[in-house]
Order: C-alpha cells, then sequence, then structure tokens
C-alpha cells in the first residue's frame, strides 16, 4: 500500500509547531509534526542557558478584555475556536518567569488541543519526490504536499576568526559563576545571550568584558525587544561607574591558547584599529543562531539570507525558491529583522495564525475572512477605532501585519491582520491599510530626554507621533495617496475628540 500523503508536515513542537498544528487541524487538514525531542519544547530544556526568559509575563493588567490582556502577556500562544485558552500567566506570576514553568504550558497546550505530533523523530533529510516532500527520520519516511519548517534557529551563528575553535560556546558553557571566581572573561557578542551571560559572572569574575563590532542597543530606545534588555544589563552600570568590567568596541583579530590562557588580539573601533592583545582566562563566544539547512537535498534547498542564518521568505513566508516550503516560528524574522517581533513568541503567535489563513486561501480556496460594512465615513471610523483600542496582533506587531478595509462601492470588507507586504504586493483597487507604528527617527533620540524629544516633535510639521500610535494609509490601484496619524495617547486608547474627528474627516476626503 503506498504511504499516505498528508496535506501538511511541520517540523518542530516547539510553540510555533504547536500552535501551527492546532490551526491546522481545527481547519480539518490532515497533517502531523515531527519532534526530534520526547517532548514540546524541546528548545527550553537547555535555553536559555541561564533558565529565566525576557519574554514578558505581566498576569496583573487591570483589563478585563483577554484580548488587550495579551498585549502584556507574551507567552501564550493562540488557539481557533478555544473559549477557554490555555494560558500562560496560569503558570507563573513572576514577570520574567522560569523556562521550566514554560515547558509544563507548552505540554499541556499539545494535551489539550491533542496537536497530532510524533516525538522522539528527529529528521535527518528532506527529499522531494515530484511535488511531494519527503522527510526521513530514521527508518520511517513521511510524505506531505506541504512542508512547514518550525524548528527556530538551532545553530550556533560563530563568526571566522583563527582560533575560533579553541573558544567556549554559549551553548555548552559552564554555567556556575563559582567555576570562574576571580579570573578575567572575555564574553562575544553583544545581544541578549551575550549579556545574559556577562550578567551571570560579574559577581564572581575579576574582569568581564563584553566585545563585538557593533555599538550596544538598547531596546528601550530602538523598541526592538531583541536588542539589549534593562533585564540583563547590570554590567553597563558597572562599567560606567569603572567597578573593572567593560564593554569592548571592536574585532577579534586572532585568539591564541598556551598555559598562561588565552590571548586575544583585539582591533578597537574607537581608536582608528589600534590593535592590543589581552589576556584572559576563558573566552565564550555567544554570536547568535542561524537555521539547520543541511538537511535537505540541494534540488530543494532553500535559499539563504542575511549572512547564510535564515531561509529566504516571500509575504506569505513561503521560501523565495522552493514552492510550497514554508516557515513558522522565531525563523520568520528574517522578515522583520531587527525590526518588530516576529522573532518571539509575542510576534509570532500573530504570524502563525496569519500563515493558517494563508494556506487556507491558497490551497482550500477559503477566502480571508471578513466583516462587512457600509463605506461611510462614520462606519470607518466606528470599525477602525473599536479594533486599535483592542487588538494584540497590530500592537505586538507593529508596522508589519496591518487590517485592511477594501472598498467597493458603497459596501466595505474589512480583513483583519494581513501581512502589510503581502497587501502591497496585490493591492485592491481602493484600500485602507491600518497599522500601529512608532513615528520615523523614533529610535534616534534619547527616550528620556524630554528636551531633546520635545525638540524634535516641535520640527515635525507633519502630525507624525514617535510613540506607537495608528496610521491609516490610503492606497488606489497601489499608490499610496493619503496618510493619517491618530495622535498618540499614553494609556493606547484612542476614543476621545482628538482621535475620532480628524479620523472620520480623513474618511470623508478620501470617500
Amino acid at each position: 500500500m503506498a504511504e499516505e500523503v498528508l496535506d501538511y508536515l511541520v517540523v518542530g513542537a516547539g510553540p510555533a509547531g504547536l500552535q501551527l498544528g492546532q490551526h491546522l487541524g481545527h481547519a480539518g487538514h490532515r497533517y502531523l509534526v515531527l519532534e526530534a525531542g520526547s517532548a514540546p519544547g524541546h528548545f527550553f530544556e537547555t535555553f536559555p542557558r541561564h533558565r529565566t526568559l525576557i519574554s514578558i509575563n505581566k498576569k496583573h493588567t487591570g483589563y478585563a478584555d483577554p484580548e488587550l490582556r495579551m498585549r502584556m502577556d507574551w507567552n501564550s500562544i493562540l488557539a481557533d475556536g478555544d473559549d477557554d485558552p490555555v494560558l500562560f500567566t496560569d503558570y507563573s506570576e513572576k514577570l520574567f518567569p522560569d523556562a521550566p514553568d514554560f515547558l509544563r504550558y507548552v505540554a499541556d497546550y499539545a494535551a489539550k488541543h491533542q496537536v497530532n505530533i510524533r516525538y522522539n523523530t528527529r529528521v535527518t533529510r528532506i527529499r522531494r519526490d515530484g511535488e511531494t516532500f519527503v522527510l526521513t527520520a530514521g527508518d520511517a519516511e513521511f510524505r506531505a504536499n506541504r512542508l512547514i519548517m518550525a524548528t527556530g534557529v538551532t545553530r550556533p551563528y560563530i563568526p571566522q576568526f583563527p582560533g575560533v575553535e579553541l573558544i567556549d560556546q554559549y551553548v555548552d558553557v559552564d554555567v556556575d559563576p563559582e567555576h570562574f571566581t576571580g579570573q578575567r572573561v572575555l564574553v562575544l557578542g553583544k545581544g541578549n545571550s551575550a549579556f545574559e551571560t556577562a550578567d551571570n559572572l560579574i559577581e564572581t569574575a575579576a574582569v568581564v568584558h563584553v566585545g563585538g563590532p557593533r555599538p550596544v542597543k538598547l531596546a528601550w530606545r530602538t523598541h526592538f525587544v531583541g536588542h539589549l534588555r534593562a533585564y540583563n544589563a547590570g554590567i553597563l552600570d558597572m562599567y560606567q561607574l569603572k567597578l573593572q568590567h567593560a564593554i569592548l568596541d571592536g574585532d577579534v583579530r586572532e585568539v591564541r591558547k598556551d598555559a598562561d590562557g588565552y590571548h586575544v588580539k583585539f582591533a578597537f573601533a574607537r581608536a582608528d584599529e589600534v590593535i592590543k592583545e589581552i589576556r584572559y582566562d576563558r573566552v565564550i563566544g555567544c554570536t547568535g543562531f542561524r537555521f539547520d539547512a543541511s538537511l535537505f537535498d540541494e534540488d530543494c534547498r532553500p535559499e539563504l539570507t542575511i549572512d547564510d542564518r535564515f531561509p529566504a521568505q516571500t509575504s506569505s513566508w513561503e521560501s523565495v525558491n522552493v514552492p510550497g516550503l514554508y516557515f513558522a516560528g522565531t525563523i520568520t524574522q528574517v522578515r522583520d529583522f531587527k525590526k518588530a517581533t516576529s522573532a518571539f513568541i509575542h510576534g509570532f503567535r500573530y504570524g502563525v495564525r496569519a500563515l493558517a489563513k494563508v494556506l487556507n486561501e491558497r490551497h482550500h480556496d477559503v477566502p480571508w475572512p471578513h466583516t462587512e460594512l457600509p463605506a461611510k465615513p462614520d462606519a470607518l471610523t466606528d470599525a477602525v477605532i473599536t479594533r486599535i483600542n483592542r487588538t494584540s496582533a497590530l500592537y505586538q506587531q507593529f508596522g508589519f501585519l496591518a487590517d485592511v478595509v477594501v472598498v467597493d462601492g458603497d459596501t466595505a470588507r474589512y480583513l483583519e491582520e494581513v501581512p502589510v507586504d503581502r497587501v502591497l504586493e496585490d493591492p485592491p483597487a481602493d484600500a485602507y491599510v491600518v497599522t500601529l507604528d512608532y513615528g520615523p527617527d523614533h529610535d534616534k533620540v534619547d527616550p528620556f530626554d524630554f528636551v531633546a524629544r520635545a525638540a524634535q516633535d516641535k520640527a515635525n510639521d507633519h502630525g507624525e507621533g514617535h510613540y506607537l500610535h495608528p496610521i491609516v494609509r490610503h492606497y488606489r490601484r497601489g499608490e499610496l495617496v493619503a496618510t493619517h496619524h491618530v495622535t498618540e495617547n499614553l494609556e493606547n486608547e484612542w476614543d476621545k475628540e482628538v482621535h475620532v474627528e480628524p479620523l472620520t474627516a480623513f474618511f470623508t476626503r478620501e470617500l
């Protein structure tokens, strides 16, 4: 008997793979999730290494509306047709929760929704047989018309320089700070894994240096949560107060190791490339991760981008060179790299939900869900204001996902949570694209320097805010013809006259 060809195979039972499996099952598709580990969320059994998540778990919000509460819940994943969702806020009271609590959560999610998962199934080869994907795992083969990779970034991204093989790596370095007592330590990298590692050592190590070629970027200034978070920034305080620890800007040119320890040639970027050799007892590489494309046969291997760290993707999360190959989860960050939130659960959970709609629309003739309303200024204003005051998706995926109002004569269709790029690639004849986003140059001014920010606001004569606020753009036949910025609000509540009346006037002019 021929092997069954499923509609979908999903590789990886992390949060993205679990949620996608739930969506596929709810839609009635034939699917299977393949997981190398013995339980869901295998990645979180090891990472982060110091076992504290920096994804926010704000249980007490003052909101009764579950949609608004999701704005402050960065760990829960979504489910279709579930009136009593499994929420991570029921698993921990901590603002920065422990990784084991997340493992309990995803296990319960998988059980409640009966996600179809085959555990202990490590995929070792992916090939094509005509239009069918064939996955090999041990002695078993699995076949599907379409494949979704939800594996995350599973391989360390290691920059190349002489001696890099001599140093420790974040993925397996000793994390007991007592074992570094009195030592001189260099941590390479300037992301949260590097600073997490450094902060773990600042009490016991004699000297900790954090080095890398680019300046430290602070999340509270850029609004990108993958940049350095305050939670991991203790070493910055000690550096600025001259307590031995320091931040180095520049490149490692070479690492040697002898009986005296590690000798690192470091080229300082802010000193005209002055090269200095510095001795350390330990050197730890914390330079990020990358997608593993080695599983794919050459004829179906996805094209990579951004230093070959991520698979290149279309606006529908499909491989740019392998039809039928899609991606979900943190590897979708390539589409909003270091700008929005697709690298994180509170962002990609909405990307996964949108991907499920894309798949239904493309492969099962199910139109994108929408509501109809009169194409009148008051009706459009009411619909937009109601949505932007509740939506978590547009709030979290700022500037990346949009609500779209398509006008056709006297009626309008309101579509929720559509990828902005997808709208602009195949634009309706007459449409309004609604996003939440930050204003231009929002990351150029210290957010706590109110004098500089006020000066920038004064120089801005287009009514564009700098903090997160709604933006409505009107497109005719793909051409941007008008833009309206809804005034900022401290509480993110856009329901006052100052918000409603100008938006109504905008729709009146445009219609």
